[in-house]
């Protein structure tokens, strides 16, 4: 047989093929929407954060799109697929952090300044690795339109809305109980703490009506050995004893009608608290009375609210306890645990402890314990987005695949609190709030840099220094990639999107939040 026999490899190797067939590809525009006039089909991409690099979630998720993309492109239809990356918030400067460590810094030590600069060259530097591997993937996203969540477009978009929000009284300042991480020394929103299953301990107080004479230091309390009337009381966390300001028990519980409006001795602190009815609490739980802590807890912070109860803060935001823990000042929150267990159990407080299975809040970036702390932080109000966000599903205008996730969808905007939007962290999206040296001028919400007070014409002007949640650029995204707030030929062409793929673990975090900002800013939602 005459001819030619080219020798094949055993084994496939993509690179001399797919690496320049891709750049052809990319160079000749064939990803680009076909023209303003056809039946228009648009995906964003979900932002992957610039920390990442692909994994199989990814590679399914984007295949899915590619997919889709593709058999429209075919069709005809006015195509396009608009990728990008999220400036990622926590993480991003999480990582940056610990290569300052390994260099014996903090951010502290660069200033808020420098560590920014050097920020944005670790986003250079390493930023666009996921969006490479897309293109090594052979998704045929239109690059042309990469944004990032902290580019200017995003970033004008994003002071566009605060300001807007803002002057509708939808963003507000003020305390409130929230999750504070001690790690990253910053508050989370709800959905940002995850809760884990683990192995805990329920310890039973004894607190001894007052006045009462001192314990005896034989293991037994003296009041039980006189006979005299205590309420013992079961809690997981023994260390926030220390701010115990009542003791609360359920108003139709028969064993405590006759200790509510008495007062309790408040073992360990020389401090005596009320004994207060309320609705809230769980006669069934433990002995149906429970230490209420308002400045470490939040069931407990709306218990105070109610019955206009002190705060006393025993732990601080480095989770270290306070000055008003008294002996246990300067600890860790878990070492006090462990020696205010001692202290109870050898002055004859400590009843029993028993083995309890417990639900712990942990944030979702570093897994460190959440500590329930009242701090002055910027909400956004949520009912009325939440209600329209709803709305849009029930009415068949947002369609959830598969339809098992539209419950729960619905069920977390029906009980939405609201939104604790503020971080203190340095790196994302600066609040645009700026306050005057002048204590009696009100705050202003700017999109760009004021140049004197609105009020007193002062030119002493300091702009808050948080930054907002990354889910808050994040839930800007079908509008801020199209150039919103201009209202520019692909925001009109390409609003709302067609489609959106993407994880059910990010359901509320981003996908109810974009469904919220659509209806807020454009009065549509931002997909089918």
């Amino acid at each position: 047989m005459n001819g030619t026999f080219v020798e094949l490899d055993k084994t496939y190797n993509p690179e001399p093929t797919e690496a320049p067939w891709y750049t052809q590809w990319e160079q000749k525009g064939y990803f680009k929407p076909l023209s303003q006039g056809e039946t228009p089909y648009a995906i964003v991409i979900p932002p992957p954060n610039v920390t990442g690099s692909l994994h199989m979630g990814h590679a399914l998720n984007n295949t899915l799109q590619d997919i889709l993309i593709r058999w429209h492109r075919m069709q005809g239809d006015n195509t396009v697929w608009v990728p990008g990356t999220d400036h990622g918030g926590i993480a991003t400067q999480n990582m940056v952090e610990k290569l300052l460590r390994s260099e014996k810094k903090t951010r502290h030590d660069l200033g808020r300044e420098k560590f920014l600069e050097r920020m944005w060259q670790w986003r250079k530097e390493s930023g666009d690795t996921i969006l490479m591997q897309l293109r090594r993937l052979g998704a045929s996203c239109d690059w042309s339109r990469t944004r990032f969540t902290m580019d200017e477009t995003c970033s004008r978009a994003v002071r566009h809305a605060f300001v807007k929000l803002f002057q509708k009284g939808l963003i507000y300042r003020g305390p409130r109980m929230v999750n504070w991480c001690p790690r990253d020394n910053t508050a989370l929103s709800d959905i940002e703490v995850e809760h884990e299953e683990c192995a805990g301990k329920l310890w039973f107080i004894r607190y001894p009506l007052a006045p009462h004479p001192k314990p005896s230091p034989s293991g037994r309390g003296a009041s039980e050995a006189r006979g005299e009337a205590f309420i013992v009381v079961a809690t997981t966390r023994p260390e926030t004893m220390l701010g115990d300001t009542a003791v609360a028990v359920n108003p139709k519980d028969p064993r405590y009608k006759a200790y509510i409006g008495k007062k309790l001795k408040l073992p360990l602190m020389d401090r005596e608290i009320p004994v207060i009815a309320d609705e809230a609490v769980d006669a069934a739980f433990g002995t149906g009375a429970v230490k209420v802590t308002p400045a470490h807890d939040p069931t407990d912070f709306e218990i105070g609210e109610r019955h206009k109860l002190p705060h006393v803060v025993v732990i601080n935001f480095e989770g270290e306890m306070t000055d008003k823990a008294g002996a246990y000042a300067g600890l860790d929150r878990f070492e006090a645990r462990k020696r205010v267990v001692e202290n109870l159990e050898a002055q004859g407080f400590l009843v029993k402890t028993e083995d309890y299975r417990l639900s712990a809040a942990v944030c979702y970036r570093c897994g460190t314990l959440i500590e329930p702390l009242v701090s002055e932080q910027w909400f956004m109000n949520m009912k009325n987005l939440a209600t329209r966000a709803a709305q849009a599903t029930r009415d068949g205008k947002v369609k959830i695949f598969p339809s098992s996730w539209e419950k729960p969808y619905l069920n977390w905007l029906d009980n939405i609190r609201d939104w604790c939007i503020s971080r203190q962290i340095w790196w994302g999206h600066r609040i645009p709030v700026y306050y005057c040296s002048s204590k009696k001028c009100p705050p202003i919400a700017s999109e760009e840099p004021p140049n004197k007070c609105t009020k007193c014409g002062g030119g002493d002007l300091v702009q808050d220094p948080d930054v907002l949640d990354t889910w808050f650029s994040s839930g800007l995204w079908p509008l801020s990639v199209f150039g919103w707030p201009d209202q520019t030929e692909d925001l009109k062409t390409f609003y709302p999107t067609s489609v959106l793929v993407t994880g059910h673990e990010i359901l509320y975090l981003w996908v109810a939040r974009m469904v919220m900002m659509g209806l807020q800013f454009r009065d549509e939602v931002p997909f089918r």
